[in-house]
This record gives structure tokens, sequence and C-alpha cells, in this order.
């Protein structure tokens, strides 16, 4: 539960700070400069948050894996050597699933 009040809170002085930021009067055409394209004409760019939701979404489940397989250990010893080869799998399947994620949306063009 702390975790979701944390990033409830982080979430939240994210958003308040690109308020602050954006609140800039808007230009003209005639005074704007020239190079402005329309990725930089956007009003918020997603992509941090889904990078981020990302990260934490692969953390949390190599997190659980590893919980449970330790826990399943601890009730088998005699199976330790194939509950960790398969975790071990099982978390390298999950880190190229977020690498994949991560490329894609951080190369993403608007």
């Amino acid at each position: 539960m702390k975790f979701v009040k944390s990033a409830v809170l982080a979430l939240g002085l994210l958003l308040v700070a690109h308020g602050t930021v954006s609140a800039q009067p808007a230009e003209t055409a005639a005074t704007a400069a020239p190079a402005v394209t329309a990725r930089s004409a956007t009003l918020f760019d997603f992509r941090p948050i889904g990078a981020g939701l990302v990260i934490i979404g692969a953390a949390m489940g190599i997190g659980g894996l590893t919980k449970s397989a330790v826990e399943s250990m601890a009730r088998q010893p005699e199976t330790a050597a194939n509950i960790q080869t398969a975790m071990i799998i099982s978390a390298a399947l999950i880190e190229g699933v977020t690498f994949f994620a991560l490329i894609i949306i951080l190369l993403q063009t608007a």
C-alpha cells in the first residue's frame, strides 16, 4: 500500500510540475521560432510514464517470481535445482519482453 501511495504522489508531483512549466504565455505565429516541430508543440509526452510503468511491471513480475521460487525451494529442497533453472529462464523472458517494450516506447515517433 505504501508503494501505491508513493506512486500516486510522484505522479501528482509530476503533473503539477508540468503544469507550472507549461503555464507560460503562448507565442504568436509571428514571434515563434521557425524550427517549432509538431513534436515540440504537443502538450505532454506520455512515453516516460509508459517506460516507468514497464519497469515497475517487470520489477513486480520478477520479484513475485523470485518470492514464489524461494518459497517452493524452502518447502521442497530436493527440487531446488529444477525450480532455480525455471526461475532464471522465466526472469530472462520477463527482462526480454521489458527491453522490447522499452525500445518500442522510447523509439516511437510522434
